[in-house]
């Protein structure tokens, strides 16, 4: 029995696999303040995620995530460095954003955003945990 494959040749497996790699490099870059390197990482993702409500959120989630990260406007406290030292901080709010992703009050749209927000903040939670591994 073969698997089904992707127009890319990938079993839909892999292509999950391969796109939660895209997503945590995107995090990654943008975290580093690697902004050009997150843009095309971006547009990788926009090209190869479907289009659908939960989709479309999650997208302008990042893209709100990179502008916030590039304007280091402190309106925007909730990315501001202080509260990326907090981990509680970033952990409850993690269990808030996904609070509002299982809730079916919120739109797919909505949904798809602050998921993309959670693994923002899962990302920045084993990017402090290898720091402390490493230091």
């Amino acid at each position: 029995m073969s698997k089904k494959k992707n127009k890319s040749g990938e079993s839909p497996a892999d292509s999950l696999a391969n796109m939660r790699a895209l997503i945590t490099r995107f995090f990654q870059l943008t975290l580093e303040r690697q902004f050009a390197e997150a843009e095309r990482m971006l547009e990788r993702l926009r090209a190869r995620m479907r289009k659908n409500e939960w989709n479309r959120g999650y997208i302008q989630a990042l893209n709100g995530i990179i502008l916030t990260q590039r304007s280091g406007d402190e309106r925007y406290a909730f990315l501001a460095n202080p509260i990326l030292d907090d981990e509680e901080a970033i952990e409850k709010n993690r269990r808030d954003f996904l609070n509002y992703v299982k809730s079916d009050i919120h739109a797919e749209y909505d949904r798809g955003f602050f998921s993309a927000w959670a693994d923002c903040l899962r990302t920045t939670l084993k990017a402090r945990e290898k720091a402390k591994q490493a230091g």
